[in-house]
């Protein structure tokens, strides 16, 4: 399969010479794993990615992962090469701002690649870093795979550079995940065109499973993005749904994951989960599950069936922010009004520390102030954001010794 080509971008690995390679031994599999790896190491030799190698300096075991549906997946264990390699600080875009950025559109279209990573050329000096092991023999990658430390920054690198023109404008890419937008369904044929020109150029190519063209709605980054705004992953909202009172720390820990990946959409999100920390509170291994989380757990299922509709933002628009305090937390909301109707855009909140729960209550809502502009400064950069309380606000903050405090 053609790949990108070397002249453009290959991964490199900048392994640390002061680290001693490590040689995992060898693992033994089940027969069934057994077959599966030699079936895929196999499929990739025939295809090039991989190559036999002799006396390599690291050596990784294989790990057969079950896919969720059938079959096998072949990953590599590079735990050991990875913890010799500085971690690349190509930075990532912010997942909100693209979503933000994606959602109002009239069609989208969604792009994957076709075996993405392995569409990199791996430096030939390095390849014989990435050699695994197997009854086989030993293999060494000629194409990026999966696991490396710094792959996802790589492959962030390739497409910020294949789509320059368009990311912004007509398009946002979040390492392998590609979307095309347009605000006017006229406007999408071309927008596509553009993005095909660029495939086609750099031989980049895609896998038409994972794809769908000129759609009103679609998940990007977990989000359910369209033209009228910004959802919660029914995914993610049915698996909260469907859990059952926790009974261990770890189903309380499973919990608060799961809301805190929603925490956009959750009104006062600190204070809703507050009854479930103090049930970790005590033993490691037992809990404290009261009335007090019971209502708490049932309050927010009943909240996460009807998740609110994030709206979308024009240039211009002039917000408005809602602060709370609690004992324990503070929270905002960021507020869009719209055809005679107020509309959230973010909900904001943080559990209080230490010093800061002994505030007084103006000060905690100096604070919440803060930690709002902290975590929407795009929104606060790019918008008049209004701030609306019945307290002296501006005079706390001016105050040295206040502004100091809440500032740290």
């Amino acid at each position: 399969m053609p790949g990108i080509s070397p002249d453009i971008i290959s991964h490199r690995l900048s392994v640390n010479p002061a680290v001693r390679p490590v040689r995992q031994k060898r693992r033994a599999y089940d027969p069934e794993r057994y077959e599966a790896m030699k079936a895929e190491v196999d499929r990739l030799s025939s295809i090039r990615f991989i190559r036999e190698v002799d006396y390599p300096t690291w050596l990784a075991n294989v790990v057969m992962v079950r896919k969720p549906r059938k079959g096998w997946r072949m990953c590599v264990d590079y735990t050991n090469l990875n913890r010799a390699c500085p971690k690349d600080s190509f930075p990532l875009p912010r997942i909100d701002q693209l979503v933000d950025a994606t959602a109002g559109h009239a069609l989208l279209s969604f792009m994957d690649a076709y075996s993405g990573y392995n569409q990199i050329l791996m430096h030939p000096e390095d390849q014989a870093h990435t050699s695994f092991i197997t009854d086989r023999g030993l293999y060494c990658y000629k194409v990026m795979p999966f696991g490396l430390k710094n792959a996802g920054a790589t492959y962030q690198r390739l497409v910020n550079h294949l789509f320059a023109p368009l990311i912004g404008h007509t398009m946002e890419v979040y390492v392998d995940d590609m979307l095309v937008k347009s605000r006017t369904a006229d406007q999408h044929i071309p927008n596509l065109s553009a993005m095909f020109t660029i495939l086609k150029q750099y031989k980049m190519r895609l896998n038409p499973t994972k794809c769908a063209f000129g759609v009103a709605s679609g998940k990007f980054l977990g989000f359910m993005i369209s033209q009228r705004g910004i959802e919660a992953n029914p995914e993610k909202i049915q698996a909260i749904l469907d859990m059952t009172i926790p009974k261990t720390v770890k189903d309380i820990q499973s919990l608060t994951g799961r809301v805190a990946a929603l925490t956009r959409f959750i009104s006062k999100a600190t204070d809703r989960c507050a009854p479930f920390f103090k049930a970790l509170k005590g033993t490691k291994r037992n809990i404290t599950w009261t009335a007090e989380c019971e209502t708490a757990f049932s309050e927010l299922k009943e909240y996460m069936g009807r998740a609110p509709l994030l709206s979308t933002l024009e240039h211009g628009d002039i917000l408005v922010v809602y602060l709370s305090v609690s004992a324990s937390a503070v929270s905002s909301v960021l507020i869009q009004s719209k055809d005679n109707a107020e509309h959230p855009v973010h909900y904001v909140s943080k559990a209080l520390q230490d010093a800061e729960v002994r505030y007084p209550d103006i000060e905690k809502l100096a604070f919440a102030l803060v930690v709002s502009a902290r975590r929407l400064r795009p929104y606060f950069q790019a918008h008049t954001i209004h701030v609306l309380t019945n307290q002296p606000l501006r005079q706390v903050l001016q105050k040295p010794e206040t502004s100091g405090r809440l500032v740290k």
